[in-house]
């Protein structure tokens, strides 16, 4: 039998209130663990209405969410605002070693960060992210997550960083744009070098470009092998007089047709695929990456409780459907999976075959501050 506690606080009844709605506790627990039982018809109907969020009458100034080109909902950060009083300032960088450089450097003034999966274990050595205190937005439940995408987020059994959502970097052709048909990432830096000379962007970002040139040659993506940096090097520097740009914010270059080929993440190849049905994304058949993209809050955020009440909203299965559906980047939550229509979950950008999945590498720790290949960037962007 439950024991039934003579007290609870209002913090654990709302969480344990969270947790039944969420469906991770049996209305038994529920009932038991609160000491409710002999109110089950009143709780029944009173509790579509509840919400156990952090009082929004307590919040105040701006929050600060450091994140990627193309890669939110307005309208769930305009409901937030709505909701909180809290206007929400968006930074956009083009790289993690950008991010890095930034933080490192000191008052950023951000509060919430989206690393990528291979970064985290840096961030929280260099004491740049905080440990999350879970408690504070219960709409998360680790239960609920695809445990493939779990493991970057947590070390030591401490969780630092809590999955947004995951991908694959790939490249997007426009078919109207050109006949030629690049299935590898062999191809690509052909195609680039010869018939789409011009018509090229690689991302502004020395995991992708510098990997992606890898898998070219047949390395791996997060190769720091000297012999093979130097292959890599040289097979970028004789594609740059031909590229159109080196930049992480290639769509408009893409829509409006100056470029005819870019390196490309999955939430932009679903997002221009859905606008401009000619635009084909592939992944190359020599391998490349996948990812799991994070939120994260920044140590010493000075908007600490509103970063909280933001990922308690942002998390929320049915306003998370909506920032899946808005940026087209596939979901690790089964709940917010349910929510998806047919289309998206459907859809081979967001979903690719198995086949295809396998072959990719997710980045490695290293390549975040391996000097070799930073320097590498860095002269291929200045040659």
């Amino acid at each position: 039998m439950t024991k039934h506690p003579d007290h609870i606080s209002a913090e654990k009844f709302l969480a344990e209130l969270r947790r039944f709605q969420k469906g991770s506790v049996t209305r038994r627990h529920f009932l038991g663990v609160t000491g409710l039982g002999l109110a089950t018809a009143v709780l029944s109907t009173a509790m579509p209405g509840l919400r156990p969020r952090k009082a929004y009458a307590g919040l105040s100034g701006t929050l600060n969410v450091t994140t990627w080109p193309n890669y939110f909902s307005q309208e769930n950060y305009d409901d937030f605002t709505k909701k909180t009083g809290v206007p929400i300032n968006v930074n956009v960088f083009g790289s993690n070693e950008e991010m890095l450089a930034k933080l490192q450097a000191g008052s950023t003034g951000w509060d919430v960060l989206v690393p990528t999966n291979y970064t985290i274990s840096t961030y929280k050595g260099l004491d740049l992210i905080e440990p999350l205190d879970l408690k504070l937005f219960p709409s998360y439940d680790p239960a609920q997550q695809d445990p493939r995408f779990l493991g970057p987020g947590t070390i030591d059994g401490v969780t630092y960083a809590v999955p947004k959502d995951w991908g694959t970097t790939g490249f997007i052709v426009n078919t109207k744009s050109t006949t030629e048909n690049p299935v590898s990432w062999k191809d690509f830096f052909a195609a680039t070098q010869g018939p789409l000379s011009g018509k090229v962007t690689v991302h502004d970002y020395q995991l992708t470009t510098i990997g992606s040139a890898a898998k070219s040659l047949g390395y791996s993506f997060n190769t720091v092998d000297p012999k093979e940096l130097a292959e890599v090097e040289k097979l970028l520097i004789a594609t740059k007089p031909h590229l159109f740009g080196i930049t992480s914010d290639y769509q408009p270059a893409m829509r409006n047709g100056d470029a005819a080929m870019a390196m490309c993440w999955t939430n932009d190849a679903a997002q221009l695929h859905r606008d401009l049905p000619e635009m084909s994304y592939r992944l190359g058949k020599d391998g490349g990456e996948i990812w799991v993209d994070h939120y994260a809050v920044i140590k010493g955020a000075p908007n600490r409780d509103a970063a909280y009440a933001f990922l308690d909203f942002i998390l929320t299965p049915e306003i998370n459907a909506k920032e899946i559906e808005a940026h087209g980047t596939p979901t690790p939550d089964a709940r917010v999976i349910k929510l998806l229509p047919k289309d998206i979950l459907e859809n081979p950008i967001l979903y690719p075959a198995a086949d295809q999945l396998s072959v990719l590498e997710y980045g490695a720790a290293e390549t975040l501050t391996n000097p070799a290949r930073a320097e590498l960037m860095a002269r291929f962007k200045s040659a």
